[in-house]
């Protein structure tokens, strides 16, 4: 029996024929379909939740000074918000973060056109704060949340 490294560590493969994988990938196929329409109508149910009010005032530090939560809509109907993770005591960003901001430049052109807008916040302390410009977010709303922020 084959083995294979996984992120459980050694685990043993069985070697079967094409027709018995097949019989076994339809039969796995059957419960991915049944998955994924348990997984729409649940995202349905959440789209349908009621909205809270924000009453709590939100302020950031952005590239040109104090912005409040809802001048990061910019005048857009929708806001998605992603927590780039950056401790103030940290000297670098979150690895997985830092992935995902590197991928980041062409945000704002595909969700702009859905009227929503894209902004990054972090913990960062002052003078990390050029950490966002490090991975090409320049072109987004890079802002830093200080003065126990609460996610």
């Amino acid at each position: 029996m084959p083995k294979i490294k996984t992120i459980r560590g050694i685990e043993n493969r069985k070697v079967i024929s094409q027709k018995e994988w097949l019989a076994a990938r339809k039969k796995l196929l059957a419960k991915e379909k049944k998955f994924s329409k348990l997984r729409d109508a649940l995202n349905e149910e959440r789209r349908k939740l009621a909205w809270v009010k924000i009453e709590k005032e939100y302020v950031f530090d952005g590239p040109n000074g104090k912005v409040a939560l809802g001048d990061l809509f910019c005048g857009k109907s929708q806001l998605i918000v992603y927590h780039f993770m950056f401790s103030p005591d940290w000297d670098e960003g979150c690895e997985h973060c830092s992935f995902w901001a590197d991928h980041f430049d062409s945000v704002n052109l595909h969700i702009g056109a859905r009227d929503t807008a894209f902004a990054v916040v972090s913990r960062a302390a002052e003078e990390n704060s050029h950490i966002p410009e490090a991975h090409g977010l320049e072109v987004l709303l890079g802002f830093v949340v200080r003065n126990g922020f609460q996610f």
